[in-house]
């Protein structure tokens, strides 16, 4: 089971759960909070993950690391334990900067974006949780190429100005 908290359009803890696999759905005015992380190295170059062909949407695709708050975290813990989970690294509460909420009324959701500044090592990277199966670095040309492709899931609020700006807070 895993819970979800659920906010109101304030991004306000309305103090309700919901389980994420259940029948239950939100209701208007009912959102809940996921988590994108931005991983830069210092060339400049973006950490992409490959979903696996498991997953229920998007299999095979490209992503950033991210997923779903679940009740009890902040949005900071959230996005912490994905990248751990999905890449079995180990980022510090202080190497994490805050990017941007965006709210998304069709999928009725809140996303804050994190970004971290990082040089990684593919080979060091380690798939735990088996939604990712492969990672590779990426330029933002190629990057908005690929999502001209189709390569990259649909749900990424990211491009070239947030690109220019993250660069200039990190």
């Amino acid at each position: 089971m895993e819970l979800w908290t659920v906010y109101d359009i304030n991004k306000k803890s309305t103090g309700k759960t919901i389980d994420r696999h259940s029948n239950e759905k939100l209701k208007e005015g009912e959102y809940h909070l996921v988590v994108e992380a931005i991983i830069i190295n210092f060339k400049g170059e973006i950490l992409l993950n490959k979903r696996s062909k498991l997953k229920n949407k998007y299999p095979c695709m490209w992503e950033t690391t991210g997923g779903s708050c679940i009740k009890g975290e902040n949005s900071l813990q959230a996005i912490l334990r994905e990248i751990r989970e999905e890449l079995g690294i180990i980022f510090n509460e202080s190497e994490a900067i805050f990017y941007k909420t965006l709210r998304d009324d069709v999928a009725k959701d809140f996303k804050d974006i994190w970004l971290f500044r990082k040089d990684l090592e593919i080979e060091n990277l380690n798939y735990t949780d088996g939604e990712v199966i492969d990672s590779k670095w990426v330029t933002i040309d190629e990057f908005e190429k690929m999502i001209d492709k189709e390569e990259i899931i649909p749900t990424i609020d990211f491009d070239k100005e947030d690109y220019k700006k993250c660069l200039e807070l990190t």
